[in-house]
């Protein structure tokens, strides 16, 4: 008998949706206050889901989804990175 994976789920800070964890970005704030985009969601720190789509992260953005799930104020550049990431650039 083959026992199946049982697969992740997280939740999007924007959608409420449940999703499996690789359908979904995290975004991180370490411990130095620190808001970036973590590709491998493994890194330490808080961290929020969102929905791999532009409309679901210009959502976070007007809405401040991201600022109160993270507790700090979230930079413009960070949605800027999630926008790359999501159109299936490589971030440097």
């Amino acid at each position: 008998m083959a026992a199946t994976r049982k697969v992740p789920l997280r939740k999007c800070v924007v959608t409420q949706e449940m999703k499996p964890k690789k359908e979904l970005i995290r975004i991180v704030r370490n411990k130095e206050g620190e808001v970036f985009v973590d590709e491998t969601g493994k890194k330490n720190g808080r961290g929020a889901y969102l929905t791999r789509s532009i409309y679901v992260v210009e959502t976070a953005k007007k809405s401040g989804a991201l600022n109160r799930h993270l507790n700090t104020e979230v930079d413009p550049s960070v949605y800027e990175q999630l926008k790359t990431v999501i159109e299936g650039k490589k971030i440097e």
